[in-house]
């Protein structure tokens, strides 16, 4: 993979293997409007580059094309999805997982079940503004956790229609969740930028019939 050389954390390199971190007490929620928020804990992960060796070399990333004003054109990054039934490439993105559902399940009422991941090589790939609105989160609320590991790169968040953005730069075992009425109400983005920046993988914790 070409691009620049990847830096990892001085929080990673002094770590023996990844481990999580406490959930409750370290999130900070942000509430913002219509009924959407956003709770976020950088360095959830220690030792995240373990989990990111492993996830760029061991997960089936796949590319893919979309039709866009009448032409096809590359999707800008590189994807893989876990169903429920498929194990995840690393025994620290289960426990995540089961980490995210046991403190969220008050709240959410289910269960995270899928992992979608993103490859953003450089800072040429990029995602536009959208909302993850396929399923039941066009018409309900619910949660979105991702799970952010390698260079960092800032995740946008805009109310839908526009206005002013928030930015949470994620990288090196990072968490944001999105929850509420987030994805019908706001938009999110990571943008492209012209820096020289390594690759990031990013990982989508969701319920069932959330895409």
């Amino acid at each position: 993979m070409s691009g620049p050389a990847y830096q990892p954390s001085m929080l990673d390199l002094a770590a023996a293997e990844p481990t999580l971190g406490p959930l409750a007490g370290r999130l900070r929620r942000r509430q913002l409007s219509r009924g959407a928020w956003v709770d976020h804990l950088p360095g959830w992960v220690a030792g995240s580059d373990a989990v990111f060796d492993t996830l760029l070399h061991d997960v089936p990333w796949r590319g893919e094309r979309r039709t866009m004003y009448d032409s096809e054109v590359e999707v800008p990054r590189l994807l893989s999805w876990y169903g429920p039934d498929r194990p995840l490439p690393h025994p620290l993105l289960t426990e995540a997982r089961t980490a995210l559902t046991r403190h969220y399940t008050p709240e959410l009422g289910e269960p995270f079940v899928t992992a979608g991941m993103c490859l953003y090589r450089s800072g040429r790939d990029s995602v536009a503004w959208h909302g993850d609105t396929h399923g039941r989160s066009a018409h309900t609320d619910t949660m979105v956790a991702i799970v952010s590991f390698g260079a960092p790169r800032p995740l946008l968040l805009r109310p839908r229609g526009g206005g002013a953005s928030l930015r949470f730069p994620l990288g090196h075992g990072d968490l944001v969740v999105m929850g509420g009425s987030c994805q019908r109400t706001w938009e999110h983005a990571i943008p492209k930028t012209a820096r020289p920046v390594g690759p990031r993988v990013s990982v989508q914790f969701r319920p069932a019939g959330v895409a």
